[in-house]
């Protein structure tokens, strides 16, 4: 007789993602559901013992960029080695659909840009198999996958299949335009969007130094396409705009209207900019006073800085805006490394930092107390004592030494950070108080992206590691489980109950520590890209699948496109908010 469970989860500390206390359980599942937590005497075909160890939902990571790399790997990686069981991809308005044959290379140039895939590897890996949203879904489904993934619409893509040549030169989009786009965006949302995404943000630029195509879109533009999420009935818009002109409320009331006009929620990001050290603080007020006016409205906040990481094996370091190093600079490694150890170059390259650092990047890549030692266990938390400004001073050297000696140490795999938000005060007390504030979620850890210079995929392990001394070790689980679930209407998981997806992951909380970054040659066309692994995690469980143990895949690829908000499987999981998201 076959067991009755397909696996049994035995003796863990249960964290639910309701943020319960916790609590000792088994955890029955079968058909990639759980079906029983409790005392079980049955047994499952597979059993796990968790003694000693915490049993958490699978991590819901809401804010990522594999919208390339899900078309030519079976892997989420890096996110999925960090305990991640669900991504959404599309955000900030990029991605690869809709799309005409002769728009390709702007989308690739657009993404190259603001999200540092390169574009070697993108013209490599991506088939162009589509051309509608809906037909962009198929072809992800083409491709088994080790975790679940969701995709928004992205406003740059639907802006140029629609307006075509016009949209690049951000010309306002005429009624006709408008209607197209709402038609679409409903279309999309049918086909399985989970959303709409769009960027107003100034940083956002092609590969080229274009702004992107959706900087300038209009009210009318932007409302046209919220009211096709609300033809469709569902959806969520995701939002990532600067909060950088001198009336925040004007820009804060736009998303507002959009929301009210369409009856749909809204998800935005937000850091602490280290030119507006308390800009936030507004933000996150009138935040709370559109969830008070009964707007479902959330920001997306990360767990530490967020910042550069700046080395010989990475696309930056501080020496990449000095002549003397561009000239080595398309060299392999060794190579350049062997030219390093000239005292000579060590002399010409220290002055010639001085002299560049008029220029945008070379004026960052001075800012001597603002890049810090980072190490390995790497420290995102150094403070001022370990900046190279004040490492200097100690030593009595040129800050400009100080870095080039950290450079090239260990075979040139010396790194320093260097955040440009969220660490403005050389602590991490603004994150503190992003994290406990009622209307966030935690976001932007931008798996899939920005590849040669941050790596912040990670977040999910450092919120726990670093955080569970300050907030309630199960408090924290929620926030990266149910909360991230229920902001994009995925209330089918997230939580450990009867009913519940089986995404699970089983972890060591004292081992739980994320690594040093490495480069890994493994992009389409010979590309590398900066990845991080974790340690602690005993387990991740996908359906019912376990797809990792103690970091290595199994083989077991259960990961299922994830078509649109999903409704919670009991009535355990209730909140006028959730029928809402769902449109149930």
């Amino acid at each position: 007789m076959s067991a009755p469970f397909d696996l049994v989860i035995r003796g863990g500390t249960v964290a639910d993602g309701l943020g319960s206390p916790l609590a000792r359980a088994d955890i029955a599942v079968r058909s990639g559901r759980i079906v029983q937590v409790g005392k079980i005497e049955q047994k499952g075909s597979e059993e796990i013992d968790a003694e000693g160890l915490v049993v958490t939902p699978g991590f819901v990571d809401i804010h990522t960029h594999y919208d390339g790399q899900a078309i030519w790997d079976e892997r989420f990686a890096p996110s999925s080695w960090h305990g991640v069981t669900t991504v959404v991809m599309g955000n900030c308005g990029v991605g690869f659909a809709p799309v005409k044959s002769e728009d390709r290379e702007r989308l690739i140039e657009l993404m190259e840009g603001v999200e540092d895939i390169p574009g070697a590897a993108l013209h490599e890996g991506l088939d162009w198999r589509w051309e509608s949203f809906a037909d962009f879904l198929d072809a992800l489904e083409r491709k088994p996958h080790d975790i679940d993934f969701a995709a928004y619409l992205p406003h740059a893509a639907l802006r140029m299949y629609v307006m075509g040549e016009r949209a690049s030169r951000m010309e306002p989009a005429t009624e006709d335009d408008r209607a197209q786009m709402r038609a679409l965006t409903e279309r999309a949302v049918r086909a399985g969007a989970i959303g709409f995404s769009s960027s107003r943000s100034l940083n956002h630029r092609t590969v080229r130094g274009a702004p992107t195509p959706s900087l300038h879109a209009s009210e009318a533009e932007l409302t046209a396409i919220a009211l096709g999420l609300k033809d469709a009935g569902r959806g969520v818009l995701q939002m990532i705009t600067d909060f950088d002109s001198e009336d925040v409320d004007a820009e804060f009331s736009l998303l507002r209207r959009l929301m009210e006009v369409s009856g749909r929620p809204l998800t935005f990001s937000l850091m602490q900019k280290h030119s507006n050290v308390d800009g936030w603080k507004r933000v996150l007020e009138l935040t709370a006073r559109a969830v008070a006016d009964g707007l479902s409205m959330t920001a997306q906040v990360a767990p530490r800085g967020v910042g550069t990481l700046l080395g010989l094996q990475g696309s930056r370091n501080v020496f990449s805006e000095c002549p003397s190093y561009r000239a080595i600079s398309a060299r392999p490694l060794p190579q350049r490394l062997e030219a390093l150890q000239d005292a000579r170059l060590r002399k010409v390259l220290v002055r010639e930092l001085r002299e560049h650092a008029d220029t945008p990047l070379g004026t960052r890549l001075t800012q001597f107390d603002n890049i810090f030692l980072f190490g390995d266990p790497p420290d995102y938390d150094p403070g001022e004592h370990r900046s190279l400004a004040a490492v200097a001073a100690r030593k009595g050297q040129d800050p400009a030494e100080v870095a080039y000696d950290e450079l090239v140490r260990d075979g040139g795999s010396g790194m320093l950070y260097s955040p440009f938000a969220n660490y403005a005060s050389k602590s991490l007390d603004a994150c503190a108080e992003m994290i406990a504030h009622p209307n966030t979620v935690m976001g932007l850890g931008d798996g899939g992206a920005h590849v040669g210079y941050i790596t912040d995929s990670g977040f999910p392990t450092y919120l726990l590691a670093h955080w569970r001394g300050r907030f309630e070790f199960a408090w924290l689980v929620k926030r990266q489980t149910s909360d991230t679930a229920r902001a994009v209407g995925l209330l089918d998981r997230g939580i450990i109950a009867p009913g519940m997806k089986a995404d699970l992951n089983i972890i060591d909380p004292g081992r739980l520590a994320i690594a040093a970054p490495h480069v890994q040659a493994d992009l389409p066309k010979g590309g590398s890209r900066l990845m991080q692994r974790a340690q602690g995690y005993v387990a991740t469980i996908v359906s019912g699948k376990t797809v990792y143990r103690a970091g290595k895949a199994t083989g077991e690829l259960p990961g299922r496109l994830v078509r649109g908000p999903q409704a919670a499987p009991t009535g355990d999981v209730d909140s006028k908010e959730a029928n809402l998201v769902t449109g149930h």
